[in-house]
């Protein structure tokens, strides 16, 4: 590995796995992390998973394993310019949607209004950190995936911070709630943004939900690139210009990332990753692009993400899930053995068992298992 910075994550510095585990020869403990992710049943099941377009609307756009290969990506080029980790960069990139449930958001949001019922909640990354603590089942020693302490922190921390002292995340304490995480965890997040915004664009033209012309009209950054291309290649056809415009913007906002992070880590004297744990605020951030990147978000939540034959299927996602839970909630018997087993012997709470086992299930799988039933 290069030299890293000294506000980068060292191995020697990690607090380790839960279980100690003798070092692999020739794998970086962060390596071993990400193999232990890829080889997942949750992270294969990705593939499986809407990213916006529901799998039947085309098989050429993004579902949730194709984004991340793309954050994934994104996080390793930003991590290898500021000297981090990259071992870690990578492995939380890849790490940081296995908690999604079926249906994206709308199944996130589905799922948190049944658990609100008992006065639980569900979160993506929270159920992401309880996969490959105790649902993953790999190794004869322990269970879950034993992973480092730095790959399980970011796995509930790269996207929020936490009240310290607040009693819902009293499951959390562990993680250093009252720190930042390091900023190999921070990147996360905005390499995620980067990638779901330019992939989101991409999928909407070819879509044909978004029109060149809406796009020129309303977006200046896309305009401005997009008129560099027309002026670099008058007679190519208008989908390339498309793309160059579209690769133009990801790189813009990768370099910016990249420069308004590194000024802030310069001014506020970062030489250690204590030093990033202790700052107010996070180190990791756009700084000129922050407006134009909000534009396009607020673009494609208007023009993509609401439009009709996106939101058409939400009314039956919800439905399938409502009618899934309240049908297992119904007779627990009716559950898979080893789920069942959780309330029965492990006496875990029946409702917890029934969004569990909901959440890990595949767009493919939930729809067929309530055609079998409904």
């Amino acid at each position: 590995m290069p030299a890293l910075a000294p506000y980068a994550m060292r191995e020697s510095e990690s607090r380790g796995r839960r279980h100690a585990e003798p070092p692999h020869p020739y794998r970086s403990e962060y390596q071993r992390d990400r193999d232990r992710v890829i080889h997942s049943r949750a992270f294969r099941r990705l593939e499986k998973k809407t990213q916006v377009f529901d799998p039947d609307f085309s098989d050429h756009f993004r579902n949730r394993l194709t984004h991340t290969i793309e954050v994934a990506q994104i996080a390793r080029t930003v991590g290898m310019i500021l000297d981090l980790n990259t071992d870690l960069c990578e492995a939380l990139a890849l790490s940081h949607d296995v908690g999604h449930s079926p249906f994206s958001h709308t199944g996130e949001k589905v799922l948190d209004a049944l658990m609100r019922r008992y006065n639980e909640s569900f979160d993506h990354n929270v159920h992401a950190l309880r996969i490959v603590e105790s649902f993953e089942e790999k190794y004869p020693n322990f269970p879950g995936l034993n992973l480092t302490f730095e790959l399980r922190e970011g796995i509930v921390k790269h996207s929020r911070d936490y009240p310290a002292d607040d009693p819902r995340y009293a499951d959390l304490r562990d993680y250093l709630l009252d720190l930042r995480p390091p900023l190999e965890a921070q990147l996360i997040d905005l390499a995620d943004e980067i990638a779901y915004n330019t992939a989101d664009l991409d999928d909407g033209y070819e879509s044909k939900l978004l029109t060149l012309e809406m796009l020129v009209e309303e977006l200046p950054i896309f305009r401005s690139f997009f008129r560099e291309a027309e002026m670099r290649y008058p007679g190519s056809p208008q989908k390339l210009k498309f793309n160059m415009a579209v690769r133009g913007i990801l790189n813009a906002l990768v370099t910016d990332l990249l420069e308004s992070s590194r000024r802030r880590i310069a001014a506020a004297g970062i030489q250690s990753v204590l030093d990033v744990r202790l700052t107010q605020q996070r180190l990791m951030r756009f700084g000129d692009l922050l407006e134009p990147k909000e534009q396009i978000k607020e673009f494609l939540t208007h023009h993509l993400y609401c439009h009709e034959r996106v939101t058409s299927s939400r009314q039956q996602a919800e439905n399938i899930l409502r009618g899934l839970f309240e049908f297992y909630m119904a007779d627990l018997t009716r559950l898979p053995r080893n789920h069942f087993l959780k309330i029965k012997e492990q006496s875990q709470a029946p409702h917890r068992v029934v969004c569990d086992y909901l959440a890990g299930m595949t767009d493919e799988y939930v729809r067929r298992k309530y055609q079998e039933y409904f």
